[in-house]
């Protein structure tokens, strides 16, 4: 019997019982220690990108855009300039997909800053942000490149931890950090 997964995200995309490993598509060796990334596809796009804990076992890509899925980010982790750009299925608000294609306007080894979105978007803040952290495709849709005004601000719904750690270390990959 598979084991649930430990979930490093937070907000609605996370239910009290995470979902079981057979879920995934795929589950990869993470950036940072203590932490895989599990992939789920549906009708060919990318529709689940999740942290979850190292004792999880990995994976083998099931599906050729799996396969495709790991090589890109093989290849980004090596090389930050490398695109990830697969098909992604983005199931959203109106104002989060907004957002969410505001952030993959950013490019690598950039940040911008929560307000600095909200007045582009016409929003505040704290709605930018809560944008950020429903995002169900992060890496791919690179809600990391957003930072507070004081620093690098939170990720996936967290302040501290190994979720923000993981932030830091793709903001420290990409040479971006604040």
């Amino acid at each position: 019997m598979n084991r649930a997964p430990i979930s490093l995200t937070s907000g609605p995309r996370v239910t009290s019982a995470p979902p079981p490993l057979d879920y995934y598509d795929a589950i990869l060796a993470g950036p940072v220690p203590g932490v895989k990334i599990a992939l789920r596809e549906e009708n060919g796009a990318l529709c689940d990108v999740n942290f979850i804990d190292d004792g999880a076992p990995d994976q083998a890509p099931r599906t050729a855009l799996g396969r495709r899925a790991a090589a890109q980010l093989r290849a980004y982790f090596a090389d930050p300039r490398r695109p990830l750009d697969l098909p992604l299925a983005l199931t959203g608000t109106p104002f989060q997909k907004r957002v969410w294609a505001a952030l993959c306007a950013i490019p690598a080894g950039e940040t911008r800053r929560y307000g600095e979105l909200a007045e582009l978007l016409g929003s505040g803040p704290r709605a930018v942000g809560g944008a950020c952290r429903a995002n169900p495709i992060p890496l791919f849709v690179p809600c990391h490149r957003v930072v507070a005004a004081g620093g690098a601000g939170g990720f996936m719904g967290r302040v501290e931890g190994p979720a923000l750690a993981l932030k830091h270390w793709l903001l420290q990959h990409e040479r971006a950090m604040p």
